[in-house]
């Protein structure tokens, strides 16, 4: 892959990764938010997906080249439905029972 493809594909992935914090922003605790990952994927299906076939068109880059960048551009959208999990239901804090049970180990241990 030449050096000047190469660049194009490193802006194509900042973008990506732009659009996805920027989605992620949107996201609030009270769910709701699946249609930022479907907006998200519509972006990459509009937008990258037309440029990568026209740089395979072109012979910039191998079918598997193309095959290999869309992929982890679609990983994108996985991990920002992960993501916007977490905000929806943030990790639980310890309740007294678990603070109780977490004393006793270590007293047991001792």
């Amino acid at each position: 892959m030449e050096e000047n493809v190469r660049r194009e594909l490193n802006a194509l992935e900042e973008m990506l990764l732009n659009w996805k914090r920027n989605y992620l922003e949107y996201a609030t605790p009270d769910g709701n938010n699946d249609f930022l990952v479907e907006e998200f994927q519509e972006e990459i299906t509009k937008y990258v997906t037309p440029y990568l076939r026209r740089l395979f068109e072109c012979e910039y880059l191998t079918e598997m080249e193309v095959a290999e960048f869309r992929d982890s551009c679609y990983s994108q959208v996985d991990d920002l439905r992960r993501l916007i999990q977490e905000v929806e239901t943030p990790p639980a804090k310890p309740g007294v029972w678990q603070k109780m049970i977490l004393k006793t180990k270590v007293i047991w241990q001792e």
